[in-house]
């Protein structure tokens, strides 16, 4: 699904802590409503009526469901950023095998939080240029610093530390996002550690 970046903008940014407050509960309202009820249904009075606001307040800060969907995957985006963050900021496990269970353990608890929601942002949220690029800068962004991690282990034994670090990258987003977000979806616990274990023995020639 495609959409001009004027679609998805909101409209309002709030200023005031009560304004906040009042986006934080419409935002929060509509994943419980998408998740309840689908994309299709999950209409802008059902997001208002959940949020306990009026619908003309709601079309205040967005001007359609598609820039709410887009909002949440933004605020997703940037609870990765600020996860990865915290990660680099404490250290690093000395092992590799330390490393990804890090690196997969803060992505795993990024996303088992709500996996129907999940499912409905990789399947229906709309795409914006603006989103897509800013989907693309992460990525570059996360690829560099996995290549960092990977050329200051000792224990890894890729010949391509470059490749390596795309590989990881891919594989933790792919298989995390597609495991938890199935209909039938794997526990977070054994999706951790079942890419813990082979990220590693594939880094490590184990």
């Amino acid at each position: 699904m495609t959409a001009k970046p004027n679609e998805l903008g909101p409209r309002r940014r709030p200023r005031q802590r009560r304004s906040e407050e009042t986006r934080d509960r419409i935002l929060d309202a509509a994943v419980e409503v998408f998740t309840e009820f689908g994309y299709a249904r999950g209409t802008t009075n059902r997001i208002a009526e959940w949020a306990e606001v009026s619908v003309g307040s709601l079309y205040q800060y967005y001007p359609n469901k598609d820039a709410i969907v887009a909002e949440l995957v933004a605020r997703h985006l940037d609870a990765g950023i600020a996860a990865a963050t915290e990660r680099r900021r404490t250290g690093m496990p000395e092992s590799i095998g330390g490393v990804m269970r890090a690196i997969v353990g803060t992505a795993v608890g990024n996303h088992a939080h709500d996996p129907g929601f999940l499912r409905i942002l990789m399947e229906q949220a709309p795409r914006s240029h603006e989103l897509m690029t800013r989907v693309a800068e992460l990525q570059h962004r996360a690829i560099g610093d996995m290549r960092e991690i990977l050329q200051a282990q000792p224990d890894v034994v890729v010949a391509d530390e470059d490749a390596a670090a795309r590989l990881v990258v891919a594989t933790v987003d792919v298989v995390v996002h597609q495991l938890l977000a199935a209909p039938d979806p794997l526990a977070a616990s054994v999706v951790e550690d079942e890419v813990v274990a082979m990220l590693t023995r594939y880094l490590a020639g184990g």
